[in-house]
């Protein structure tokens, strides 16, 4: 099958050109960058060099693409508001698309606006849309032509709440979660708040009360529980390359922490990507960075009555392009792990 990558020269694109390039059931035909358009991906990613073979960058052009007969797949590693402006096109070309921006991550188009600053460009486009983490995903969702890959927080944040309200195993007022990501988070850009010397042994919080992960985390929760569920979810940067590690408080729920191990091993029983670390251990980004597994625990604090419950996973991984090709495994029939393992 042969497939291609929209935006490969930032961080999500490169690792995406790094899994693909060796995936045993797919040949990658197409990368495009409109900076990079004309160069060798073996000299711009020499790392890659022994496997790109003739590859090179070509410029992205959503009319080209569509038209493009060979490609059966395209991911779309691109900022908010320009995925959609391939994934359309491309979709009604007859095309099949993952898209790792949030274009196409919520369902509605005023939550959309109100996060991201400006109109949905096609909000038609997002009932016709499956937001997909694997492991919790839709029943029908292989029917459907567009796919929308969660943001890095939310699938450290998502994997463990889910099946805990779905199964109404916790409380689900005053939830607190504070999470640290490393720089690559912010993707591939020249900013000086991303320099250096500006982020070396400096730990920050930001988007404090409303990050724009924060829409797509309770809609997911909400549409779970069948209830507005509101979070209070704060952000950290950290001077690390890549993963995220997060921290859960739920209120009053300490006492339900045997139900919920056996909610988590129920429902992940399967799951060949999600590891449940026992209680008196602590997920650890050394340990899962590279990798497309997310590890989660949890504890209960007897002194005030909390569950805690803690994630790791890399956000370049489990977070973006690993796991926007597990969706393609799934989606194709192809064994879950192809590619990433």
């Amino acid at each position: 099958m042969n497939v291609g990558i929209v935006g490969a020269s930032g961080y999500s694109g490169e690792v995406l050109l790094s899994i693909l390039l060796d995936h045993p059931k797919v040949s990658l035909t197409k990368v495009t960058s409109r900076k990079l358009a004309g160069q060798p991906v073996k000299t711009v990613f020499p790392a890659l060099k022994t496997r790109a073979n003739d590859l090179s960058f070509s410029a992205s052009d959503p009319e080209e693409l569509a038209n493009d007969t060979e490609l059966e797949l395209v991911f779309l590693a691109l900022p908010h508001g320009v995925g959609s402006e391939y994934a359309v096109p491309l979709c009604e070309a007859g095309k099949k698309v993952i898209d790792l921006s949030a274009d196409f991550r919520m369902k509605s188009p005023d939550i959309y606006e109100e996060y991201y600053g400006q109109p949905h460009p096609h909000p038609d486009w997002l009932s016709k849309s499956s937001y997909i983490i694997p492991e919790v995903m839709e029943d029908d969702w292989q029917s459907k032509q567009l796919i929308a890959a969660p943001g890095c927080y939310p699938t450290s944040i998502l994997v463990p709440l889910i099946p805990l309200i779905k199964n109404s195993v916790i409380k689900t007022e005053n939830i607190v979660i504070n999470s640290i990501s490393g720089i690559s988070g912010a993707g591939r850009k020249l900013a000086g708040d991303y320099l250096y010397c500006e982020r070396n042994e400096s730990v920050r919080a930001y988007g404090l009360g409303k990050h724009r992960h924060l829409s797509e985390i309770e809609e997911q929760l909400s549409l779970v529980a069948g209830r507005n569920i509101t979070v209070q979810f704060t952000p950290h940067l950290a001077p690390m390359n890549r993963g995220i590690a997060t921290t859960m408080v739920i209120g009053n729920s300490g006492e339900f922490l045997e139900e919920v191990y056996k909610t988590w091993e129920a429902s992940y029983r399967d799951a060949p990507f999600v590891g449940i670390l026992e209680s008196d251990k602590t997920p650890d980004t050394k340990w899962v960075t590279h990798s497309n597994r997310i590890d989660i625990a949890a504890t209960g604090d007897p002194r005030t009555g909390n569950l805690l419950i803690t994630s790791a996973e890399d956000n370049l991984m489990k977070g973006a392009s690993g796991q926007a090709v597990q969706i393609m495994n799934l989606w194709y029939g192809f064994n879950e792990t192809a590619g990433l393992i």
